[in-house]
């Protein structure tokens, strides 16, 4: 430690850590949830990594690790932060303007698509697992609709494209033969009754 220094969060864990600090911990139980999911693949995306400060739980589980935000504060915020153990690419793109080169056995974005216009969705989406192998492995979290009565202002300012389960499901079996939903409370993902769920998470499988 007296080598190395402290750790710095980044900028929008800073700020959850100061406005509301259990959502951290919410935030990093969906980084961990999908970590295990995507355990042993040799290489995976994230899309939409704001601070990338959840990133690091993926990146233990897998091969290699790429991350992206159309933002370039949070990419600039990450890069600041970078430590040498923990080194991954990470890159400024603008998925509505098109896909990632490479191809990666998962993709991920978490608190992502309810930020993207419905009009957009397909397109986003499509540039998204564009990359994703033939056998690779999508993954989408977000609120849910029903959520939303109890969100901040300010949340809801820029939740535009916030939706139920059943919506998510069939957005995603448009790009994926298999889709695999769960329910999340606080910090605990389940299996439970979808209109009683703060969050979504869905994984899909076998590309179309």
């Amino acid at each position: 430690m007296t080598e190395r220094g402290f750790e710095r969060m980044g900028l929008r864990s800073s700020q959850s850590w100061h406005d509301d600090p259990k959502h951290l911990l919410f935030r990093l139980s969906r980084y961990k949830f999908v970590a295990k999911t995507l355990s042993g693949a040799e290489s995976v995306l994230e899309i939409g990594c704001g601070d990338a400060f959840g990133t690091r739980l993926v990146q233990q589980e897998v091969g290699k690790l790429s991350a992206t935000d159309f933002d370039p504060v949070f990419i600039e915020d990450v890069k600041a932060r970078m430590v040498e153990r923990w080194r991954f690419d990470v890159f400024v793109h603008d998925l509505l303007e098109g896909p990632i080169k490479g191809a990666y056995d998962g993709v991920y974005a978490l608190d992502v698509l309810e930020h993207i216009q419905a009009s957009d969705e397909i397109k986003f989406l499509g540039n998204a697992f564009a990359p994703l192998t033939a056998h690779g492995v999508g993954i989408i979290g977000m609120p849910s609709i029903e959520s939303q009565v109890y969100a901040s202002p300010t949340s809801k300012a820029g939740h535009v494209n916030c939706k139920s389960m059943p919506d998510l499901k069939s957005l995603m079996k448009v790009f994926f033969h298999n889709v695999f939903m769960f329910s999340m409370n606080d910090e605990v993902v389940h299996t439970g009754y979808h209109k009683m769920a703060h969050y979504l998470i869905a994984v899909g499988c076998s590309r179309k």
